[in-house]
């Protein structure tokens, strides 16, 4: 082996990016790109690219390309064994190459292209625990150079740093899952979703949402049905000194009015027809808390009154009581209607209006957040592989493309349901474009679905379509399963929420 001079400069470069492999385990593609600037710089190449194997189809892709064709070179990608890189990956063996155009083993195809004359290339294997897991390489050293053992040394220490960077962001990232994943177990038990989104407009809303939960101001979240203000909620109150409180829900829209001023406020004993026992109210429980009144907009005008008191006073009366109870409760109302319009036409008081919009945030519609689609998906579809025990590994890229033209009337609502169907009625490794009913519904049964809401005319769908199936295999869970590649207690549990019987 041939002894390298060290030259102090290196040297202190090697020291530095050794220093942020061991400090920085985050942003491992920027560590990545810079060392192999250092890499191309000692070598004195034109152009770099570090290029992983994938091991589910054997092929080579660019992780990291630079020069002056980077951009377009990331289009393609090689077979184990193709060129000059395949071949340095299959025998794990290092290689100079100085007359590229006399050494069988060159392919040039890419070269031609993206129109970037290749004369030399310096490409070593990236080994981890000596496995072969990629390859670097130097195009083209300037001025005509050829490259030497003294550079072929130099890119070897460099695919030594570049394995620690791989292996450190693979170890960060496998325990920043495992922590996100106790954190939504956590969550789930206490009733709470986990936040998706990173979409520059979805990142803003939750800054305000995060600069509101400092306070203890009423907020009054706006948006389209599915739009997750209720997960804007569960921020909100996540956030704020009132964390360690409980989180009462209420959907407005769900209960008559009788109901909803019992299960808002309680009731005592005899206070009406059925009411055997004294019954505390959302409020009463929501007690040092938050309480999240949605669909606000749909309260009954005579309970408006009720819960302005509330507001003003903290203090309420129980049905059939008039012993005044205290409550300390922020609250949190959300709704889909044009609340400013409510007002005007007298359906909804202003001055409780004034009072529950201190606070405004606008949840944007998926459509106009659309970033966050391929995040939500991927997360959805992580969720039903599990509950159907089914091994798909992502979407085709043309499924996505569907995904993400669809204007998503229903939101983020509408996607889950879409996703579950479709990991459902798939039968392959990948969802694609045909496991998706999004807005075309047959034309002999599109009346079926006109006037429902969105969650009853998927679950519609889904009775329709398990009904068929179960049909088709005489009614036999097991077979109908089997069929549709899905667990039978899977199958089991939706006959008895869709009210399937034979």
């Amino acid at each position: 082996m041939i002894k390298v001079e060290i030259d102090q400069n290196k040297f202190q470069t090697l020291l530095e990016i050794n220093t942020q492999i061991n400090s920085n385990y985050e942003d491992g593609t920027r560590l990545l790109t810079k060392i192999m600037e250092y890499a191309t710089n000692f070598s004195e190449g034109e152009a770099s690219s570090l290029m992983l194997i994938n091991n589910e189809n054997n092929r080579l892709y660019f992780e990291i390309a630079l020069g002056a064709k980077g951009n377009e070179v990331k289009k393609y990608s090689l077979e184990s064994g193709e060129g000059i890189a395949g071949w340095v990956v299959q025998n794990n063996t290092s290689l100079i190459v100085n007359d590229v155009e006399s050494d069988p083993r060159f392919h040039a195809d890419i070269s031609r292209k993206i129109g970037f004359p290749t004369h030399s290339i310096l490409a070593v294997p990236l080994r981890v625990k000596d496995r072969c897991i990629g390859v670097l390489e130097i195009i083209n050293k300037k001025d005509k150079k050829l490259f030497n053992n003294e550079d072929l040394q130099w890119l070897e220490i460099f695919a030594t740093q570049v394995a620690i960077t791989i292996q450190n962001a693979k170890i960060y990232q496998k325990v920043k899952n495992e922590v996100s994943q106790l954190k939504e177990q956590v969550l789930e038990k206490d009733g709470y979703h986990t936040f998706i989104g990173k979409s520059n407009s979805i990142m803003e809303k939750l800054k305000i949402a995060t600069r509101a939960a400092g306070t203890d101001s009423s907020v009054l979240l706006l948006g389209e049905s599915g739009a997750g203000k209720e997960l804007f909620a569960e921020q909100i109150h996540l956030k704020s000194n009132r964390a360690d409180g409980p989180f009462i829900r209420v959907n407005c829209a769900a209960l008559p009015e009788y109901l909803l001023e019992s299960e808002l406020f309680g009731h005592i004993k005899g206070a009406f027809t059925g009411a055997v026992n004294t019954r505390r109210g959302k409020f009463e429980i929501a007690h040092r808390g938050s309480i999240f009144l949605d669909e606000i907009g749909d309260i009954p005008v005579t309970l408006q009154t009720k819960l302005l008191r509330v507001i003003q006073h903290k203090s309420f009366e129980k049905v059939g009581s008039n012993d005044t109870i205290q409550v300390d409760t922020r609250i949190i109302a959300a709704t889909n209607k044009d609340i400013e319009k409510e007002v005007q036409e007298k359906r909804f008081r202003a001055d409780l209006f004034y009072r529950l919009n201190v606070l405004p945030i606008y949840i944007p519609p998926l459509r106009e957040r659309k970033e966050d689609i391929p995040l939500l998906a991927d997360y959805f579809l992580s969720r039903f592989k599990k509950e159907t025990k089914k091994q798909i590994k992502g979407f085709t890229k043309e499924a996505m493309d569907l995904l993400f033209s669809y204007s998503w009337p229903g939101n983020i609502r509408e996607l889950e349901n879409s996703i579950e169907r479709a990991v459902v009625i798939s039968q392959a490794s990948y969802i694609t474009p045909e496991n998706f009913i999004l807005n075309s519904f047959s034309q002999s049964h599109e009346d079926d679905y006109m006037g429902k809401t969105l969650k009853d005319a998927l679950n519609l769908f889904k009775k329709k379509f398990l009904t068929k199936s179960l049909k088709a295999n005489g009614w036999k869970q097991t077979k109908t399963a089997r069929a549709l590649n899905i667990q039978r207690t899977y199958l089991s549990r939706l006959i008895k929420e869709l009210d399937i019987i034979k």
